[in-house]
């Protein structure tokens, strides 16, 4: 069975959940014998016709600015996949999945699937016109494939109350990580190993790193910190206005990094080597940070959004959404404790591993792309037990 990917900036990954979901679920399921084209972005990864068994990546066309570079990557990628004459579509995204009624009104043997990952019209870099296109989205998701995947409980309730939808559960997919990674990117920042509170995030409004600062400052401000310093691992995504704030919020304070984006094994050592992560954003569907570093067995620091705790479940520490106050209560509680966040991170990175597994993931879709191939309804993941 041969399936294009769309949405996703391409793979390998720079940044982006989706961007990491798409990764891993594209090889898993070459591994499982499909014929995979996953659509990339000439800015953000090259081509690829052999990129792992059974994957290889094609870009097209797009127009790299922050409200065109989506939509316009994913026309042209969907009429690509058209006259490749694949068997799945699968959009993934709420934006990208607005372009869906095109293959089913000109290729209607084409199975069409979408990955509903996060409600993106509550994300504060979005004007009122974005935020009405993302809507429209949303209710494409729910409208125009022929099933509907969602990475959350909270996404499947939203969209069997929103849209009357029924959708298909099907949990991010995190490999098993090695937790010894080494510690020469670390130290070219200035870190050790046990030494900072990590972030991993873009830089976006919505996602929260302005919150952490502060709290991060009131505690070094009453000496709290235990030496501990913050990092922050991201950058802009046409946010560069927000991200100069953030630098003038921290104010040269040589306790708070900035390392940019990183990706492969030098943010894996990120991950590895901190002592906890913190993740205080405000919209989410379901946090591929949170669940990366629950796998390297950290203690996760989350604002208590539904979709983050969904995530931690009993596994980590809340605080109260949006709450400076609140946010530094919970990292104090954590850099003073060192036997309690490593009891959560093994509890973690247990539960990660069991709920979470690539291959488990790539089974589920395997699965769902099955049925429908042939005609069959799909039992959905919410109703079946698990």
């Amino acid at each position: 069975m041969r399936i294009a990917m769309i949405g996703q900036k391409g793979i390998p990954t720079s940044f982006g959940g989706i961007e990491r979901n798409v990764e891993v679920l594209s090889t898993r399921l070459g591994r499982l014998g499909y014929e995979v084209i996953v659509y990339t972005r000439a800015w953000y990864a090259a081509p690829n016709a052999r990129f792992s068994p059974g994957v290889r990546t094609v870009a097209t066309p797009t127009i790299h600015t922050k409200h065109l570079d989506a939509i316009t990557h994913t026309l042209t990628s969907t009429f690509h996949a058209i006259f490749s004459g694949v068997d799945v579509i699968h959009y993934h995204g709420v934006g990208p999945t607005l372009l869906s009624f095109i293959p089913r009104l000109l290729a209607p043997r084409t199975k069409v699937i979408t990955t509903f990952h996060c409600i993106d019209r509550f994300h504060g870099k979005w004007g009122w016109f974005a935020r009405l296109m993302l809507w429209l989205g949303e209710w494409a998701c729910c409208r125009f494939p022929h099933e509907t995947i969602v990475t959350s409980k909270t996404l499947a309730k939203y969209c069997r109350e929103k849209f009357g939808r029924e959708t298909n559960i099907v949990y991010y997919g995190i490999e098993a990580p090695e937790t010894e990674q080494g510690d020469e990117v670390i130290r070219r920042f200035g870190l050790k190993r046990d030494g900072y509170v990590a972030m991993v995030s873009r830089l976006v409004r919505h996602k929260g790193a302005h919150y952490l600062i502060a709290a991060y400052q009131e505690l070094k401000k009453r000496g709290l910190t235990n030496g501990k310093k913050l990092a922050l691992v991201g950058d802009s995504a046409f946010t560069d206005e927000y991200v100069a704030s953030l630098k003038r919020l921290a104010d040269g304070d040589p306790d708070i990094v900035f390392t940019g984006y990183l990706k492969g094994k030098a943010l894996a050592q990120m991950f590895a080597g901190a002592y906890c992560l913190a993740h205080p954003s405000e919209s989410e569907g379901m946090p591929i940070a949170v669940l990366e570093a629950m796998g390297y067995g950290k203690c996760v620091v989350a604002s208590d959004i539904p979709e983050n705790m969904e995530a931690i479940t009993e596994n980590g520490l809340p605080f109260g959404d949006r709450n400076v106050a609140d946010l530094a209560r919970a990292l104090e509680q954590a850099l003073a404790n060192p036997d309690l966040v490593r009891e959560k991170g093994a509890a973690a990175r247990a539960y990660i591993l069991a709920r979470h597994g690539s291959d488990l993931m790539a089974k589920e879709v395997s699965r769902i792309y099955k049925r429908v191939a042939i005609g069959r309804p799909v039992k959905r993941a919410s109703e079946a037990k698990r």
